[in-house]
């Protein structure tokens, strides 16, 4: 937008040397704005997949005794506990196994 508004004002405003100035600056603005939102959204690399599920809390759906169901960012998931966890409690996943999520009391 900045380069639009230059070009515009050195075509039917400003005088011949200060045209090619705002040009410049303008463009210099758009590079200084692209590279900005470019590194804003570069900052932390995206969790995804299985490697966003350890450490996530989980809610117990079905008692884990030893393996039962728990419910992990709107996903329903096979879950094994060893020491055991009752329905409606809140769970840590600590590792992933094929598609059974291993638990932990928190």
């Amino acid at each position: 937008m900045a380069l639009l508004v230059a070009l515009a004002l050195a075509l039917f405003v400003l005088p011949s040397p200060w045209g090619i100035v705002a040009v410049a600056l303008g463009g210099a603005i758009e590079l200084g704005e692209a590279w900005f939102w470019w590194w804003l959204s570069h900052r932390r690399r995206a969790v995804t997949g299985a490697e966003g599920l350890v450490g996530a809390t989980a809610t117990v759906t079905a008692a884990c005794r030893p393996d039962g169901r728990v419910r992990v960012h709107g996903e329903l998931w096979q879950a094994r506990c060893p020491e055991g966890a009752d329905e409606g409690a809140a769970v840590e996943v600590v590792a992933i196994d094929g598609l059974t999520l291993t638990v932990r009391q928190r």
